[in-house]
């Protein structure tokens, strides 16, 4: 009997559980993956996250070259691509890993409806995930989680899956079944540092747990001193098992910060999965279609250029550019100052951040817009998520190792004056080469008038009357 494994965000050998139940009910396998051409070329694509994922393909095309096998690469939508190579292989199943979003739903169930016609069945299986499924997590009431802290409990206590091992060897694929050849996909930022791939996965895990993982909690909020993880890409990709990686974390403080990372991943998951209509709209009804947001295309563009006159959004933004990727603690700052500080529409950066970031994901980056937007769930008073973009570099970059190193214009301004340039004096200006207004642009809003107009505007939408 033979069963295709459909390979999509699990790009990976080692704990695959899609793979792995291929594998124990079938003799032969045939590893698929499928070049949608709505992800290659609809309004959600990424030149940075398509030319990561085509390493990522390369790199699992060789793991199973070197086991016996091959990947099997064909363009095309998936519902005509998966039954047209299920019906060459003469497989009996189709096993791939559950995923949660609308498009990844609405795309599995089309797939299994016309699998369905030939008698064959798509089986889904974990793998995304720490737990097996988020979104079968239920409160006491049996309702799904809209605040994290109790998510967060239930998740610690639910029963974990074994981690199994890459295979060592795996059934070769029929010469008949052809493969196409894998086009460019698009290019790396400039200075990207990530490379595709679970070799490269799997040595930046182990350099995190040999030692890093134990100042996580102290440093993963350090924008001078970084001690986040920077395994997102991998994890969105499914490269590194997020399972994996949980079991293997230490039962330390910083283990255990790491570790309630993953549950956010996992918890965002679970929102999407019970609430669908999130990737268009505000989740609280309050908020939806009744906050004024505004529409300057030039206060935007400010903004996507790092040019806002406000160091750490700017250098925030310059990162996401010229890497592909943003610390957390700035995508924070800067997602409060674009909703909160210039009033625009959370939906602009989400598609903005969809677009440039190698780890963008749908549910985290749809729930962190509307966490840091205070539209969606784990609500707070928008107070309690304006952050003042100052104060923020003042702690989290005091010594402006962060933002001299995205913002260039401000490399010799004293650190006494990084955070707020504009108050330096004119000679000072002058003195180290950076004139406001000039060499870096003065603040395009200020951020004291703009906290009291955005919690007007929440104010005023919340007092609409339907």
């Amino acid at each position: 009997m033979t069963a295709i494994v459909w390979f999509r965000r699990d790009l990976r050998l080692h704990d695959n559980p899609a793979l792995q139940a291929a594998l124990d009910s079938h003799e032969e396998v045939v590893p698929l993956f499928c070049l949608d051409e709505r992800l290659l070329h609809g309004r959600r694509r990424s030149e940075a996250r398509m030319a990561f994922m085509r390493t990522c393909l390369v790199a699992l095309d060789e793991q199973l070259r070197a086991r016996g096998s091959r990947l099997i690469l064909r363009s095309g939508r998936p519902e005509r691509v998966i039954p047209a190579v299920a019906a060459e292989a003469g497989a009996t199943e189709v096993f791939a890993a559950r995923d949660v979003s609308p498009f990844a739903r609405a795309r599995d169930r089309r797939v299994a409806d016309l699998l369905s016609r030939q008698w064959l069945e798509l089986v889904l299986t974990a793998g995304l995930f720490v737990v097996e499924d988020p979104a079968a997590l239920r409160t006491g009431s049996g309702h799904p989680y809209a605040v994290f802290t109790p998510f967060h409990r239930s998740w610690l206590t639910q029963p974990r899956r074994a981690v199994t091992p890459a295979p060592t060897e795996l059934p070769a694929v029929p010469l008949e079944i052809e493969s196409e050849q894998l086009p460019p996909l698009g290019e790396l930022p400039p200075s990207c540092r990530w490379t595709g791939g679970e070799p490269t996965a799997r040595r930046a895990m182990a350099l995190l747990l040999e030692g890093p993982v134990e100042r996580y909690e102290e440093l993963h909020d350090a924008l001078s001193d970084p001690g986040t993880s920077e395994l997102s890409p991998h994890l969105h990709f499914g490269t590194l098992s997020p399972r994996e990686l949980e079991l293997r974390l230490p039962l330390t403080p910083g283990g255990q910060a790491l570790r309630r990372q993953l549950c956010w991943r996992d918890f965002y998951a679970q929102v999407l999965a019970h609430n669908p209509g999130n990737v268009h709209a505000e989740h609280q009804p309050r908020y939806r279609r009744r906050i004024v947001w505004e529409k300057s295309l030039e206060l935007f563009g400010a903004w996507r250029e790092g040019i806002t006159g406000y160091p750490l959004v700017d250098a925030g933004m310059r990162e996401l550019l010229a890497t592909g990727w943003m610390h957390n603690r700035a995508r924070m700052v800067v997602g409060s100052f674009l909703v909160k500080d210039l009033g625009i529409d959370w939906r602009w950066g989400e598609q903005w951040f969809m677009r440039m970031l190698i780890d963008g994901d749908v549910a985290s980056n749809n729930g962190n817009w509307q966490w840091i937007a205070s539209v969606g769930v784990d609500p707070q008073p928008p107070a309690r998520r304006i952050f003042n973009p100052v104060l923020q570099q003042q702690r989290f970059d005091p010594d402006g190792r962060y933002v001299r190193s995205y913002v260039p214009e401000l490399q010799h301004v004293p650190s006494a004056h990084l955070a707020e340039p504009w108050k330096m004096t004119p000679e000072l200006q002058r003195v180290v080469g950076c004139v406001i207004g000039r060499d870096y642009p003065a603040p395009i809003v200020d951020h004291a008038l703009a906290r009291r107009e955005a919690l007007a505007r929440y104010a005023a939408a919340l007092n609409l009357k339907d």
